[in-house]
Formats: C-alpha cells, structure tokens, sequence
C-alpha cells in the first residue's frame, strides 16, 4: 500500500487535470461516480474514441488515473478517458464479477450500460470504438464486459486480471472480441495458473482464441530486456488471423508478479501504451481497414522479414523492381513512404509505434508486425 501511496502523491501532479470532471449518474438506488478526461482540443464537433478504464480491488478510479497516466494518452491520442468507482463490498471497493466477489448484489454491468448511455448522451463518442481496461479485479471487470456487453465493448484489455468461473461459463459474446491479457507468472495475486475462484490464464487465452478464430498456435516473440534490472523478461505470444483480422495477444511477464509493467514491476514495457495500441486498432467490424484480401501471401513475389519487426524490414523480390511504397496504420493513415530501387531494400521501422500495420507496395499488400 505503500508503494500505491507514493505513485498517488508523485503523480496525481502530473495528471492534466483542466479536463478532469468528477461526475455521478444514479443506477439500482446507488450514486455511481465516475472520473472523465476529455482532450483539450474536444469541441464535440466529432466524435472520438472511449477507453473506460476500471480500477482494482479495494483500489479507487482517482489512483488508477493517476498511476496509468491514460490522461496524457489520450490527450497525445485524442480519445476520452472514463475512470468508473466501484462500490463497497465488505468494506473493500469491488466489481461484481463472481469468484472472489460472491455474494455482492451490485449490478455493475448495468451501471455501465447506464453510463455508456450517459456518456453518448452528453459527449460525442464514436459508439464503435468504446474500449475496456483495467487492472486485477479491472480487468476481470473488463472480461465480464466482453461476455455480457459486446454489442457495445469492441475490445478489451486486462493487466493482471483474469475471468472467474462464474464470468467464463456463463460468456456470450454477439460477436468477435480482440483480446489483451498482460499477466505476470509470479503473480501472488491473481494466480497465473488458476485458482478455484480464477481461471489460469492459459484458459482465458485459449477461450477468446477459439471464440475469435484465431489460429490455434501464438507466434512467440521475446521482448527487448532493456532493463535488467527489474528481476523480469517478457514474452509476447500472439494468436493472430482471426475473424474480422482480430488477434488474441498475451505479454507473459515472466517473474513479473501483481504489477503494472512501465510503473512498477517490469519496466521493459508501458503496460498504457500496448493497452492503447491494442484496442485503438479495432472498431465495431474488426481490424480498422482489415479486408479478406490481407490474410494470405503465400504466392507473392516479394518477401517481408522480420515480421514482427523491431528495428527494419527487408523488402526482397524476384527481380530488380523500382516501385513505390506505402505503410499505413490500422486507421488508414499512411505514416511512411518511399522507393524500393532493388530486389534487395530495407525499410526503417523503429520510428513507428509497436502495433499492426500494412504495406503496399507493387500491387500487393502485406500485414506487418511492429514490436
């Protein structure tokens, strides 16, 4: 508790506060309360995307916002924050999702629902972008979303959160759901092989794999260890090429243990940022700009490696070719350009953010992977 108090006094001076709004709604005869972040440059004359972003066990919406720093993303991103108070339930803040919060009457899947519509009543929210994310008893918050409420939950991510039995057998999702699960396997918390009250992780990923898809094995890659010192590594499993070109991504923190990797704990990755990469990608349909087109290159003439990449690509043809390029991300914007002027050429990637993007070049178009 400790080191949460210190995160709260360091940073809570460091949140952009001139859009900060604390806001309550009434639903089920209790005063909801809730956080908002707007970006400054909102004037409502179009819509922009939500991330609704759900605090821990016993934990609060104020000390979320303020260790997650999604403010400043989405002030650098342009998309509205929400930040929802769990209630009391035997003393401790909560959200009703079974396993370890049985017994709790609290509706907080129709709290949200309320609020979503309060929300789009009040703001301009693209109601195909509306993003959950949490930490711990947050993130299982965010699966129970997912179950309950896809028609209006087009992604979700979970740090150190998992599904309890109650959320997994009774799951139905209405459509494909993209999927984060950011998880420590030293986690003393929320165990990452399970528990009578929580689901191993390995179940989590292999129900939305399936629900969404995607192929039956991750492709594994190994995250820089740019800080030796954290006691940790990470590994990135990604189950990819499912419906609507969605994924299932894992960062499996190993050593890592109750953390928000970037703040504490692991410290080779922004646990904000991959959340915000992750489901900004997607909308109601699938993978922004995903088409049936994109998914098989078996027969081009032109190989892309490394993919995933970190540093650069190599662009290699049959023949010499001189054509230009284009790489454009899951939003269509095209963020880099230029001429391949041999069959041998590398295209610079360190530049861009990690995410998915894809590039045109001679009549084709290949998928990549930043990392």
């Amino acid at each position: 508790m400790k080191l949460y108090n210190l995160i709260l006094a360091f940073l809570v001076f460091n949140c952009l506060t001139a859009q900060v709004e604390n806001k309550t709604i009434a639903h089920d005869g209790n005063d909801r309360e809730y956080i908002i972040y707007t970006p400054t440059n909102y004037d409502g004359s179009e819509p922009l995307p939500l991330l609704l972003c759900f605090h821990g066990f016993t934990s609060t919406a104020n000390l979320l916002m303020a260790y997650s720093r999604f403010n400043a993303l989405a002030e650098s991103e342009n998309f509205i924050a929400v930040y929802p108070q769990g209630l009391l339930f035997g003393g401790s803040t909560h959200w009703n999702v079974g396993g370890f919060t049985l017994g709790s009457n609290v509706d907080d899947v129709g709290f949200v629902n309320v609020l979503l519509d309060e929300l789009t009543t009040n703001y301009n929210i693209d109601g195909t972008r509306v993003y959950s994310t949490g930490m711990s008893n947050g993130g299982y918050m965010s699966f129970l979303l997912a179950c309950q409420l896809s028609d209006r939950i087009t992604a979700v991510a979970s740090v150190t959160g998992s599904m309890t039995p109650q959320t997994y057998d009774a799951c139905n999702p209405q459509r494909v759901v993209p999927v984060l699960q950011i998880h420590g396997n030293a986690d003393g918390t929320v165990p990452y092989n399970g528990a009578f009250w929580s689901k191993s992780i390995d179940d989590v990923l292999d129900y939305w794999s399936t629900h969404n898809s995607c192929e039956a094995e991750a492709d594994v890659y190994i995250i820089n260890d740019v800080d030796q010192t954290d006691g940790s590594t990470v590994e990135q499993f990604v189950f990819d090429q499912g419906d609507n070109c969605s994924s299932v991504i894992h960062f499996k923190v190993d050593g890592g243990g109750h953390d928000w990797p970037g703040v504490w704990g692991n410290m080779d990755m922004d646990a904000s940022t991959e959340v915000w990469n992750f489901v900004s990608q997607y909308d109601m349909n699938g993978l922004i700009g995903c088409t049936t087109s994109l998914t098989s290159f078996e027969n081009s003439k032109i190989k892309i490696y490394p993919n995933p990449s970190i540093d650069f690509i190599n662009v290699e043809s049959e023949k010499n070719i001189t054509s230009e390029y284009r790489i454009i991300n899951a939003r269509n914007e095209v963020v880099k350009h230029g001429v391949i002027a041999s069959h041998e050429d590398k295209i610079l990637m360190r530049d861009l953010n990690a995410g998915i993007y894809f590039l045109l070049i001679d009549n084709e178009v290949h998928k990549l992977i930043k990392i």
